[in-house]
């Protein structure tokens, strides 16, 4: 415990956002930096709890109060040490998370939590800065050969944990770049691709090898996989969008949140100019259909195309600004956040169902109607029921589908596999992460379903021991996760 009145002292604070006229003139990172002295003021916050729950709340199982402490004592070395221990990837998470484990923080009982994401992501980029983040060989080469299909972030942590147990590792990735979602699904302003690249650097160096633009299931059969391998993980993700099947679904100018985001994406890779992009806001009255992250990605990247009009549509109700009582410490709070897109404009609509979609002669959308929703519950099970009178058309003439994924895609690669589903449409796996098929193991979004960052790669971590102990009869590799375990979040 760094300070034993820190968090008397010091009150929470977060980096400062650049000014929305001047962020959306790029496509950079939101935040500026964080002073060295305020953060060591933040980690001074940790209270050495007897319990700190912040590490359960945490899927990775961090060990958060330790490298609290050691920022504060500028044991900066011990601290990365420390955070790779348990985390891969802390870049990734250190942007990206929702952080639950500072939904769990003790102080947040009745008062503000400790800027737990802040410190792990500053811990990570002062190591990069510094030159501490290496390559790390295998002790020793086994004569294993394992292929992992996916390349987001559970493929990876699977990959560079086998790599390291000293086995043959091929990611194979059907898209033309390593990174799955997190390159092509996150917004440059929310993680930028350097960050990206330089763990692939790494990872590449340790002897994990890259191939893309190969679609298992079509570039290569499952059955030569088999055969040429020892073990596969799928971490294909849970790709398969949940789309809205009403009046007017046809008409041209609707998509799929995961049409324009990797667009955007691309054109910031330097494909093609940025007001090239087949799918652009750019002068359009945009309506997006989705309130949660994916939704709030649109959002921002409408705003960086020069959208005329932006509104975020979500059915549920507007959250309360404090936690309700029915939804208690440590669980994952349910409250009303603001984003930094949100913060760059646009308008949110709560408590809402779109019941059309309007079209012009030309066959494109123009307007949708929807009508205010009351959430009702009955013998247990929810449903939105219309408020009679509440109908409104508004005028739109690009609509983004942003209301989350239903599952893996089961065409291809799956049905090659023929490995069995659970009911919710998932690859199923038993304790050690195997599928119905032996030596096939799955991880991450596509046996989970639709989930974080960091719970993915928690998942690699954890089946990565397990193929290990399947392809050697043992293993020393952490498993931090059973499957079985199920998100707070």
């Amino acid at each position: 415990m760094g300070d034993v009145k820190g968090f008397l002292k010091h009150d929470r604070e977060l980096p400062t956002r650049r000014a929305v006229p001047v962020r959306l003139l790029d496509w950079k990172e939101v935040y500026e930096e964080f002073p060295e002295d305020h953060l060591k003021d933040q980690a001074s916050r940790c209270m050495d709890c007897g319990i700190p729950f912040c590490n359960n709340g945490c899927p990775l199982g961090n060990i958060i109060p330790d490298w609290n402490d050691l920022v504060y004592k500028d044991r900066w070395h011990e601290a990365i040490e420390r955070l790779h221990a348990t985390n891969n990837f802390p870049e990734f998470t250190g942007r990206l998370c929702p952080a639950p484990c500072e939904s769990a923080c003790v102080l947040g009982i009745n008062s503000d939590p400790v800027t737990i994401k802040q410190v792990e992501v500053s811990i990570i980029d002062h190591a990069w800065e510094q030159g501490w983040v290496h390559a790390v060989r295998p002790a020793r080469l086994t004569d294993k050969k394992v292929a992992v299909i996916g390349s987001g972030p559970a493929g990876l942590a699977v990959a560079q944990q086998l790599t390291r147990a000293g086995h043959s590792v091929i990611v194979f990735e059907r898209a033309d770049r390593i990174g799955g979602l997190l390159r092509y699904g996150i917004p440059e302003f929310k993680m930028e691709k350097r960050v990206l690249d330089r763990r692939l650097a790494q990872m590449r160096a340790e002897g994990t090898e890259f191939r893309v633009n190969i679609d298992v299931g079509v570039d290569v059969t499952v059955a030569e996989l088999q055969e040429d391998f020892d073990a596969v993980v799928i971490a294909t993700g849970a790709t398969l969008a949940r789309d809205l099947p009403i009046p007017g679904r046809e008409l041209q100018g609707i998509h799929q949140a995961m049409e324009i985001l990797p667009m955007a994406n691309r054109a910031q890779e330097g494909d093609w100019a940025v007001d090239e992009v087949e799918i652009s806001a750019a002068g359009r009255h945009v309506v997006i259909i989705g309130g949660g992250d994916t939704g709030a990605d649109c959002l921002g990247t409408s705003h960086r195309q020069g959208a005329e009009a932006v509104y975020q549509f979500e059915i549920m109700p507007q959250p309360p600004e404090a936690r309700p009582g029915e939804n208690p410490w440590p669980t994952w709070p349910f409250i009303y956040r603001t984003s930094s897109a949100h913060e760059e404009g646009g308008d949110r609509v709560f408590a809402v169902n779109t019941i059309e979609f309007l079209g012009d002669d030309e066959g494109r959308v123009r307007a949708l109607r929807y009508a205010q929703v009351e959430q009702v519950v009955t013998d247990g099970r929810m449903s939105f029921e219309p408020v009679e009178g509440s109908e409104v058309e508004l005028k739109a003439d690009l609509v983004l589908l942003a209301m989350g994924f239903t599952g893996p895609e089961t065409n291809g690669l799956l049905d090659q596999f023929e490995v069995a589903l659970d009911p919710r449409g998932n690859v199923q796996r038993d304790d050690d992460w195997a599928s119905s098929v032996p030596g096939v193991f799955v991880c991450g979004d596509a046996g989970r379903g639709q989930s974080l960052i960091v719970w993915a790669i928690a998942e690699g971590r954890s089946c990565a021991a397990s193929v290990d102990e399947f392809l050697m009869g043992e293993t020393s590799l952490p498993a931090p996760i059973a499957p079985s375990e199920r998100p707070l979040v």
